[in-house]
């Protein structure tokens, strides 16, 4: 990151990425009034920066409450950007090639912050039922299979874990001492399974990219319907995926 203590920064501008930051971390629509003061900023001052982000499409509003909330539009906007990447160029035939192989959708994971990981990439079978997610899309970092792979590469204590486990909310029921178990599995194989606890009836696949950062920043997911995945059909798909895995780390 450049060093910007001696530079002089346009005040509008960060002000109005902090206005969008602000919306995309509220889990509804929030007033005017609320992020000037939250943000410390005057409320005419903030009233403009909505109208201008909502004129952009970068925000939305409603008539009905007068709130705010992020739009859409910034995925576009990202897009860009998440094409250039070098792991999205080398990992989507990929991705790609598993998807039809398995007929399972498959989706490429980054962190994003130490709670949060963004689906950056997706491939779909050609199958008529799909299971998509959208590119954009944010969900808890210990969720599903990616998650235990995310804690198999941690350095969290079995203590912190758990309190991270406890924020997430599951389909169906699972012990912490059970999901640990699957972590530690998961810590000698390379690879992690997700049977019916991320959503009931869909069975997840996933491994960590190892790249050379530790713990690692990207993983891939494979998901199918339960009922189409027998225990030979998960083995090669969780070698296919290790496979893809020990590629990408070279490349990205």
């Amino acid at each position: 990151m450049a060093d910007t203590s001696n530079e002089k920064l346009v005040g509008a501008l960060v002000n109005g990425l902090a206005v969008l930051r602000y919306l995309q971390k509220a889990k509804s629509g929030v007033r005017v009034t609320q992020l000037a003061r939250d943000l410390g900023l005057n409320p005419s001052t903030c009233f403009n920066l909505l109208r201008t982000l909502v004129h952009e499409g970068l925000a939305g509003f409603d008539t009905q409450s007068k709130t705010y909330t992020i739009s859409i539009g910034v995925v576009s906007l990202a897009r860009g950007a998440l094409d250039r990447e070098s792991h999205i160029r080398v990992l989507h035939p990929e991705l790609q090639r598993i998807a039809l192989r398995f007929d399972v959708a498959m989706n490429l994971w980054q962190v994003v912050d130490k709670e949060r990981v963004l689906l950056v990439d997706r491939a779909e079978p050609v199958s008529a039922v799909q299971i998509s997610m959208r590119v954009g899309q944010r969900l808890p970092i210990f969720v599903g299979a990616l998650g235990r792979c995310f804690a198999a590469h941690s350095d969290l204590s079995k203590s912190k874990m758990e309190r991270r486990f406890n924020k997430v909310r599951f389909a169906r029921a699972i012990e912490f001492e059970e999901w640990f178990q699957d972590v530690l599995k998961a810590r000698e194989s390379g690879f992690a399974v997700d049977e019916g606890y991320f959503s009931i009836g869909i069975t997840t696949a996933a491994v960590a990219i190892e790249n050379g950062i530790n713990p690692p920043f990207l993983a891939i997911s494979a998901i199918g319907i339960s009922a189409q995945i027998d225990a030979e059909k998960l083995n090669d798909l969780s070698q296919e995926l290790l496979a893809v895995s020990k590629m990408a780390a070279q490349k990205t």
